[in-house]
């Protein structure tokens, strides 16, 4: 049985993550904005025998996170899944960018990752894998504009972790950068490439092989390298 952390976990492949853990007999820390909202977990979490419990964690605020990540205990961690993120603006904005959406999205998707694995890491050890999801808007290989916020604060993402892996390699912590491909979820919309259980088998697959030669190194959902 591993113990698992997943941050956005009320909703899309996160809560599919939280779903297909527990069926694998994990034990699932399932960390969420706002717990009284995340109604599906709470169903889950009745049904589960102890073994998923839900925690408030809002990856943008530093006391939330420290906060949230106590609450947890501290059972050593295997797996921590840093999924929540926010799409911004998708639109080019000259002449009126909206610097609080940059801001948002800075403190959730790129701040917001680092933020949880620190408040971790004390519980992590050799062998344990911090798996960030990322977009192929990371990438510069994406042929199309617009995203801005969403593509730089990904593009930095990946930049950080990597870094982020080399400095916690010598511990054995692997950290792992996924593109989660085309998803049926809320950001994703109806008509998406994959459903969330598709994707998040295929992260589940991924990270169990992940090893630490391949630290700092972006996937794609279904085990290719992703240039970037």
């Amino acid at each position: 049985m591993a113990n698992v952390a997943i941050t956005g976990a009320g909703r899309g492949i996160a809560f599919e993550l939280v779903k297909q853990h527990l069926e694998r007999g994990d034990r699932v820390f399932a960390l969420v904005r706002n717990p009284d909202g995340a109604t599906d977990l709470a169903t889950l979490a009745a049904s589960s025998d102890g073994r998923l419990t839900v925690h408030a964690l809002d990856v943008a605020s530093n006391a939330s996170v420290t906060a949230g990540a106590a609450s947890t205990g501290d059972a050593p961690i295997d797996v921590l899944y840093n999924v929540a993120g926010v799409g911004g603006r998708s639109e080019a904005q000259f002449g009126a960018i909206d610097w609080d959406d940059f801001d948002e999205s800075i403190e959730i998707n790129l701040k917001g990752p680092l933020r949880v694995l620190d408040a971790f890491l004390p519980r992590l050890g050799s062998g344990s894998k911090v798996i960030n999801f990322s977009s192929q808007l990371a990438a510069s290989t994406w042929p199309y504009g617009g995203y801005w916020p969403y593509a730089a604060t990904k593009g930095g993402l990946n930049r950080l972790m990597r870094s982020v892996a080399f400095d916690l390699k010598d511990r054995g912590i692997v950290v792992g950068l996924i593109h989660p491909g085309y998803v049926q979820t809320d950001m994703g919309g109806p008509n998406a490439e994959i459903t969330p259980q598709e994707s998040a088998s295929s992260i589940i697959a991924l990270a169990d092989g992940w090893a630490l030669e391949d630290t700092g190194e972006f996937y794609k959902w279904n085990g290719e390298k992703h240039p970037w």
